[in-house]
């Protein structure tokens, strides 16, 4: 029990920026820890969509989905939006793989990753703002599992792209874990029913269909690519939903 306490907290540590006690450090923890991403995605759309659903009572939806977004970029310290930028500005153009790889340790952004942030913030944005209250707070609950669980289907399907590199810990997830992870979406997807199920489905397919096109262009993913993947089954998710409920 205490060493899968410290899993969770692990995969906490990674994925936010909460002030968390450190469970230090053991080999392949991180890796074990992939089962428990979709749990803290859930746990950070719970004060996402209490805020949703608080700021609704005054402000029009296009206010409320924005702050909304906006504390999930605080929580997380815009980690997958920071993934994305990098992907978008490595793989965006003709690079060859050791170019690619050298630009997504570039800190800085370019037309590409611009580019991408404001499509994937705009249709969240766009998406959140077009639900009725209830309807987005569902949908908070189940678009951000699914996008962590694409995350740990990625890291079961795929082989890391560099010799190092701070990913490489995560590397070793198994299928098991994997499927772990994707039963833990699958529940909270169970929250908005057919919808929510379909939205896990593009979400997974979405990150399967990334892992397919890194591994063609740089060998594997990265950690920016994982951070990408997180984006994708997000978004996806809950532009599904916002067609369908």
């Amino acid at each position: 029990m205490r060493r899968e306490f410290a899993r969770v907290l692990s995969a906490a540590q990674l994925l936010t920026r909460l002030p968390l006690p450190d469970p230090g450090w053991e080999r392949g923890r991180l890796a074990r820890a992939a089962r428990w991403y979709p749990a803290v995605g859930f746990l950070l759309a719970l004060p996402a969509a209490g805020l949703w659903l608080a700021l609704n009572l005054a402000l029009p939806s296009a206010a409320a989905a924005g702050l909304a977004l906006l504390l999930l970029i605080v929580l997380t310290g815009g980690l997958h939006e920071d993934g994305l930028a990098d992907t978008a500005d490595a793989l965006g153009g003709h690079a060859p793989r050791e170019r690619a790889l050298e630009i997504m340790r570039d800190s800085r952004i370019g037309t590409y990753g611009a580019l991408a942030l404001v499509f994937s913030l705009g249709l969240r944005w766009a998406a959140l703002a077009s639900f009725d209250p209830e309807a987005g707070a569902l949908a908070l609950l189940v678009a951000l599992p699914a996008g962590r669980a694409g995350i740990a289907l990625t890291l079961a399907l795929g082989a890391y792209a560099r010799e190092e590199g701070a990913a490489r810990e995560a590397a070793g997830t198994t299928r098991g874990e994997a499927g772990f992870a994707i039963l833990t979406a699958a529940c909270a997807a169970l929250l908005c029913g057919a919808a929510g199920m379909l939205a896990l489905a593009l979400a997974l397919a979405l990150a399967a269909l990334l892992l397919r096109f890194t591994t063609r262009r740089i060998g594997g993913y990265t950690g920016d690519t994982l951070g990408t993947a997180e984006q994708f089954g997000h978004t996806g998710a809950l532009l599904l939903l916002a067609g369908l409920l």
